[in-house]
């Protein structure tokens, strides 16, 4: 089923269309983003049972961005009554009064880095699909449902002391009006997440697994079918060595590739960063910066996962970019305004966190594309290393290109067998081009997961997946 449109968005639709008409007027260009959201967050722990609204992925509101003479400014609000409109007019005049004369902050550029965007006319009403809707399941249901997902990892066994179990969707509705675009779109997306906390004497360690898809309640089914294996491995970690630091062959799997994708290479090709020149990446356009068996996407439109939109909050139509093509860098991703300052073309990368945040250029899904070999052949590829799953945390330097990532499971490798030993928790570091030329295998399946947000600027969160193919590089382990 497709997801239906907002009530909210129709009803004041034409009001809207007459406030941008009345615009028009006086300014160059004047463009319209309305956004309405609804998402709810369940959580099942030992301490607690909850339902709540999640204001964290945005609500109902408008952003107005107007542009005159080369300069340009935006208005937000959530008031929609005759009256607010009617004053709106008036509000840009004195916040642009107020720009000219330096008395406030704001995004005055000179003619020559902004201008009016060069649209092609498009109309379109959008919509993603979903199999269950949570919104029609039933709070109680799905609260009953994400216990019954508690129970089932508490029941392997008695060392797993607790566990939280997350379920979360949001239905988001945007609407874009400018001088020749009128588009309309609809999206929904669920995530989730089991955490088993395991113990043995005064030692207590945790492990998870995510879920996510572009979809409803269906998730439930996925969470449902692989609790019992999650409360299992929970109970490997607490059998865990310490590594003895080094350089060792690793396969990445698909969650870790993910790290790789968004916290060593994403942020280093987001173009805001290139125009601040805060980005090592923008001077390796058209270079080798990976082996010849990587490929990496990005776009809004490149996978079917929680990043997935069909247009930005530009009114740029998604698409999906060829960031590195068999290891060359080809180009990064942008919003509207990085585009026209570096004479580039639009990736529709240009996100809000809501209507009151300002757009960045953000990443959607990010991934490092399949390749032929299986796991087993990469497994037996190597005569001593480590299969590193459970990505934790990552943290990324685009300046410099260095990269730090935490991982709670490396498996150990010996003449090409897993040996059954676990160690943990793992740190892996490295200069990002060092570790994509290192990879020498990747593999043929392609796993994305968007079960959390990607934080920028200060610290707006938008939606995002990442992942791939299984990887098989060289790095460092500590």
């Amino acid at each position: 089923m497709k997801v239906t449109p907002s009530n909210f968005i129709q009803e004041i639709k034409e009001p809207i269309q007459k406030l941008r008409a009345q615009l028009q007027k006086k300014y160059d260009f004047v463009s319209v983003l309305v956004t309405d959201s609804i998402a709810k967050t369940y959580s099942v722990s030992k301490s607690q049972i909850s339902m709540r609204e999640n204001t964290d992925f945005g609500s109902g509101g408008c952003v107005l961005k107007v542009e005159r003479n080369g300069q340009f400014t935006e208005f937000s609000f959530n008031d929609f009554s005759p009256e607010f409109l009617a004053s709106v007019d008036g509000r840009l005049e004195e916040q642009f009064d107020m720009l000219q004369s330096g008395k406030i902050l704001g995004s005055l550029c000179e003619a020559s880095m902004y201008k009016v965007p060069d649209e092609q006319t498009s109309q379109g009403v959008y919509s993603s699909e979903y199999e269950i809707s949570p919104l029609e399941y039933g709070e109680e249901k799905l609260l009953e449902r994400v216990k019954g997902i508690y129970q089932l990892v508490r029941d392997v066994d008695e060392r797993i002391f607790d566990c939280n179990v997350r379920f979360e969707f949001q239905k988001m509705s945007k609407l874009y009006l400018s001088d020749r675009k009128e588009l309309e779109q609809n999206l929904m997306w669920s995530s989730g997440m089991i955490q088993p906390l395991v113990q043995k004497g005064k030692e207590t360690k945790f492990y998870y697994d995510t879920f996510s898809i572009l979809g409803g309640a269906e998730l439930l089914e996925q969470m449902e079918r692989k609790a019992e294996q999650i409360g299992k491995t929970s109970l490997d970690l607490l059998n865990t060595k310490s590594i003895t630091p080094g350089l060792y062959d690793v396969i990445c799997m698909p969650e870790v590739t993910g790290i790789l994708a968004h916290e060593a290479f994403g942020h280093g090709v987001e173009m805001d960063m290139f125009v601040k020149d805060r980005a090592l990446a923008k001077d390796y356009i058209g270079r080798q910066v990976a082996s010849e068996l990587v490929t990496m996407h990005d776009g809004g439109t490149a996978y079917p996962e929680t990043g997935f939109y069909f247009f930005d909050d530009e009114g740029q139509m998604a698409g999906d970019t060829i960031v590195i093509d068999r290891g060359i860098l080809k180009q990064g991703i942008c919003d509207l305004q990085s585009a026209m300052s570096l004479g580039a073309a639009p990736t529709g990368n240009g996100r809000r966190e809501s209507f009151e945040r300002k757009a960045y250029t953000r990443m959607s899904n990010t991934f490092f594309e399949a390749g032929t070999s299986t796991l087993e052949e990469m497994i037996a590829s190597i005569s001593h290393g480590y299969l590193l799953e459970c990505a934790v945390s990552g943290m990324e330097d685009p300046k410099n290109w260095g990269i730090q990532c935490m991982v709670n499971i490396a498996r150990e490798i010996r003449d090409g067998k897993l040996t059954g030993e676990i160690y943990s928790p793992i740190v892996l570091t490295g200069y990002v081009p060092d570790v994509l030329k290192s990879i020498s295998m990747v593999s043929d399946n392609l796993q994305l997961s968007g079960s959390g947000c990607c934080g920028k600027g200060y610290k707006e969160w938008v939606k995002v997946s990442d992942g791939g193919a299984a990887v098989k590089a060289k790095v460092q382990l500590s």
